[in-house]
This record gives C-alpha cells, sequence and structure tokens, in this order.
C-alpha cells in the first residue's frame, strides 16, 4: 500500500516532464514523468505545494496540493 506525501515542487524540467521535490523535513525527493503524467498536470513551478502518491519506492502521482473551502 502507498503513502501520501506533501512537499514544495524543487525543479522541474519541462521537457522529460520530471523533476524534484523538498519535503518539509528538507528531503529530496524526485519523480519521473510517468508520475507527472497520472496528476494530470500541465506544468509545475518551483515553489508549488505538491501532493505525491508513493508506492513500490517510486513516486506514483503528483497533484498540486490545493486548499479546501472555507464552510
Amino acid at each position: 500500500m502507498g503513502s501520501e506525501l506533501q512537499g514544495t515542487v524543487r525543479a522541474f524540467d519541462p521537457y522529460t516532464q520530471s523533476g524534484s521535490v523538498l519535503l518539509d523535513d528538507g528531503s529530496p525527493v524526485d519523480f519521473d514523468g510517468a508520475a507527472f503524467a497520472a496528476g494530470g498536470l500541465r506544468l509545475l513551478r518551483p515553489g508549488q505545494r505538491v501532493r505525491m502518491e508513493t508506492g513500490a519506492d517510486r513516486v506514483e502521482m503528483i497533484t498540486i496540493l490545493t486548499l479546501r473551502s472555507p464552510g
């Protein structure tokens, strides 16, 4: 069973659609183009908050973390 992590985009290469995220403890986590495509994203920018679903020692999907509406 996978887990869910949150972090901040450190780097993103739009050509390979891969990059890295810094977790809140400062640990870097790399993701590949397959994880990016699974999230249905078009672009990531350094500094964006993201959610990653992991499994089998890799990031399976990455999505932008959004805040819930109050109420």
